[in-house]
């Protein structure tokens, strides 16, 4: 499965033949990932679904459209956010790993919720997308090199595209943009269930 998406990344963003290379040679590791650093925010972002998954299947279809307060977003309309979260950052991450700056384009997210009416949507549909999605940005995730993730970048937008901008030069890496990543993930699943749920490791 890994290695069908890597090609069809490769084809799709115009890989080069040594980055498709490396990529092959990453998923084809037996200890990727066990890694302590390598696959840190992949295994966040695996275990953030799977305990968020079952209380989120709970929410039936009435109570997803529910908002808790004028103004603010349904259960159905903060998972709509997450999946144009990782829209936006799935190619965010895939194209870092050629580019040698970490500068993307932002989007309107209040808007994006609105066009794309997910008020009116299947709340069992989107948490399908939603976990299928993050499934394989996970994947991208483990896939990065080493090298690629830690380096240090001084031109970027993460001040403008991060939940939570860098403290310092240092920083600005791949491996901080997609940590904060699975922070806002987490932020926006404790809006629907609660500040009690937790991830377990």
């Amino acid at each position: 499965m890994c290695t069908q998406a890597i090609a069809v990344l490769s084809s799709r963003y115009n890989f080069t033949t040594s980055l498709a290379d490396t990529l092959l040679n990453a998923d084809s590791s037996s200890n990727m990932d066990q890694s302590g650093s390598k696959a840190q925010c992949a295994r966040r972002l695996r275990a953030a679904l799977a305990s968020a998954e079952p209380p989120l299947r709970t929410i039936s279809e009435a109570e997803s459209a529910r908002r808790p307060a004028p103004g603010k977003w349904s259960p159905r309309q903060v998972i709509g956010h997450l999946v144009d979260s990782a829209s936006n950052n799935h190619q965010r991450f895939v194209r870092a790993m050629w580019q040698d700056e970490l500068v993307f384009p932002g989007y309107d997210q209040e808007r994006w919720v609105e066009v794309q009416r997910y008020q009116d949507a299947s709340w069992r549909e989107l948490l399908d997308l939603w976990v299928a999605f993050n499934r394989h940005i996970a994947t991208v995730m483990s896939l990065i090199p080493d090298d690629v993730r830690s380096r240090v970048h001084a031109n970027h937008n993460l001040d403008e595209i991060a939940m939570r901008p860098p403290d310092s030069p240092e920083q600005a890496t791949l491996d901080y943009f997609m940590a904060d990543y699975v922070d806002h993930l987490e932020h926006h699943v404790r809006q629907i269930l609660g500040d009690g749920w937790t991830v377990a490791e």
